[in-house]
C-alpha cells in the first residue's frame, strides 16, 4: 500500500546517495502543458542527480494512467490534479498527496468572440476533456462564482487541448477551457479569453506530488521561479514550440503561480474533494482532507532550512 510506501520514501532520501543512485526512478506527467514544467525541470535541469537520484520523466496521458502506474509500480511519482487522488481513493487505493506546486486554477476560459461576458455562455456548448476532472471543475467553479446554473449550459466531453482548439475554430464549441500554450495560439486564432480561471477566489491544487523526491522537485521549481533564462529553455524544449512569443507567455502564466515550498492548499483540497464526492458517490461519502494530505516530509524539510539554503 502507498502509505507503508511512504514510509519506505522517507528512509530511502534518508539512505546512502550510492544506494539510490543505483535504482531507476521514474516520474509522470499527463500532457504537455505549460504546468508541467516543473517535473520537466526536475530533469533537465539536474535535480534528479544533484540530490543523488537516478530518476527520469515520462509522459503517461491522463491521471488516470497515471495512478495506475503508481499503483503498479511502473512509475514511483506523479504529478496529477487532485480530483484523480480523490477519485482513486474511493475505489478503494490508499494514497496520499506530500505536497504539490500549483494551488490555482491554470486555465483560462476561452470562448467565440461575440460571447462577451459570462451571461452570454448560458445555452452555450462548454467542451472539456471528461467528465469528472480538472476541466469540468474549472467549468463548474466559474459558473458557479458567476453565478450561472450549471445547467444552464451544455458542458460536453471534447477531447485534448489540441482537438478542442481546433473545434473552437471550426466553431463546433461556443466555449472551453485551455491553458497556454493553447491559450495564446487561440489569441491569434481570434477567439477570445473570457478570464484566466487563476483569478476565480476558488483554490484547486493542481499539481500534486504522490510519493517521492521532494528535495529534487522543490529546487526545480525554485530554479523555474528565479531563473527566466533555464525556466524558457526548459519550455522550449518540452513544448517544441519555435514561436519565441509563445514560450514567453507561457512562462510569464505560470511562473508567478508556482508554490514554493511546494505546499498544497487545504480550502481548495477540501472543495475539490467535495466536487469529487458529489460527481462520483453522489453526496453519500465524505473525504478527510487529514487523511488525504501528508506533508509531513515538507514540515521536515523546512525544519532542516532546506527551503531557505534554496533561496540564498
Amino acid at each position: 500500500m502507498l502509505r507503508k510506501l511512504l514510509l519506505g520514501i522517507v528512509f530511502s532520501l534518508a539512505a546512502p546517495l550510492a544506494l539510490l543512485a543505483q535504482e531507476r526512478h521514474y516520474v509522470s506527467y499527463g500532457g504537455t502543458a505549460g504546468f508541467q514544467a516543473t517535473v520537466w525541470a526536475m530533469k533537465d535541469l539536474g535535480t534528479f542527480e544533484k540530490y543523488g537520484l537516478n530518476g527520469d520523466v515520462v509522459l503517461v496521458g491522463g491521471s488516470a494512467r497515471q495512478i495506475q502506474g503508481v499503483l503498479g509500480g511502473s512509475t514511483d511519482f506523479a504529478q496529477v490534479d487532485i480530483t484523480a487522488v480523490v477519485a482513486a481513493n474511493l475505489k478503494g487505493a490508499d494514497l496520499v498527496v506530500v505536497g504539490g506546486t500549483l494551488n490555482r486554477i491554470p486555465f483560462s476560459m476561452v470562448t467565440q468572440p461575440d460571447i462577451r461576458e459570462p451571461g452570454q455562455l448560458k445555452g452555450k456548448k462548454i467542451g472539456v476533456v471528461n467528465f469528472g476532472g480538472a476541466n469540468e471543475y474549472a467549468v463548474l467553479a466559474a459558473l458557479n462564482e458567476w453565478g450561472i446554473p450549471s445547467s444552464s449550459a451544455t458542458i460536453m466531453p471534447s477531447g485534448g487541448a489540441a482537438t478542442r482548439l481546433t473545434a473552437m475554430a471550426a466553431k463546433v464549441l461556443d466555449a472551453t477551457v485551455l491553458s497556454p500554450p493553447e491559450t495564446i495560439k487561440a489569441e491569434k486564432l481570434g477567439l477570445r479569453i473570457l478570464l484566466h480561471l487563476s483569478e476565480l477566489k476558488t483554490s484547486f491544487p493542481m499539481n500534486v506530488m504522490i510519493v517521492r523526491m521532494m528535495k529534487a522537485h522543490a529546487d526545480a521549481v525554485y530554479q523555474l521561479k528565479h531563473d527566466k533564462q533555464k525556466a524558457i529553455a526548459v519550455l522550449k524544449k518540452r513544448l517544441m514550440q519555435k514561436e519565441t512569443d509563445v514560450i514567453q507567455a507561457t512562462y510569464d502564466y505560470y511562473a508567478p503561480k508556482f508554490e514554493f515550498p511546494p505546499r498544497v492548499n487545504r480550502e481548495g483540497a477540501a472543495a475539490t474533494a467535495k466536487f469529487v464526492l458529489d460527481r462520483v458517490a453522489g453526496g453519500k461519502s465524505s473525504a478527510d482532507v487529514g487523511k488525504l494530505l501528508d506533508e509531513s516530509l515538507l514540515d521536515e524539510l523546512d525544519k532542516e532550512g532546506f527551503f531557505k539554503t534554496l533561496a540564498r
